[in-house]
């Protein structure tokens, strides 16, 4: 069961191990893992990602750590289809609230299934959405 959708940041620190990823949502990962539980990581995160090894900000193996997890069926990562029903969901996501492309698509995710986003984004944890972090 997905129990959550991680934020690209979240993600990528995850796979990393870095400490940026707050204890609350560390926790959380590794509760859906414990538990044969999901974390979902929706398909924008993948594009996303991409953009962001071709502006020099994040390394380009953090894409190859992520396909190799996805790829894992014990991983407790789990990629999400950028697809009709999350495009419709996006329109429950406040623009101006939250008027980054990828993070409404992330948002819309996480309302589509009913759980909340793992993101330390400000604007998020001020959309009204349940955010962990």
């Amino acid at each position: 069961m997905i129990v959550a959708v991680a934020d690209t940041h979240a993600v990528i620190w995850y796979l990393h191990a870095d400490e940026r990823l707050s204890p609350a949502a560390k926790q959380a990962v590794e509760d859906a893992a414990a538990t044969g539980d999901q974390i979902g990581v929706s398909a924008i995160t993948l594009v996303e990602m991409v953009y962001l090894i071709e502006k020099g900000r994040i390394a380009a193996e953090s894409l190859s750590r992520l396909a190799a997890a996805l790829r894992d069926v014990a991983s407790v990562l789990v990629e999400l289809p950028l697809d009709l029903e999350t495009a419709r969901m996006m329109a429950r996501v406040d623009a101006v609230k939250v008027p980054d492309l990828p993070d409404r698509i992330i948002a819309a995710s996480a309302l589509l299934l009913g759980v909340p986003v793992i993101s330390r984004d400000e604007k998020i944890h001020h959309s009204g959405l349940q955010v962990i972090w």
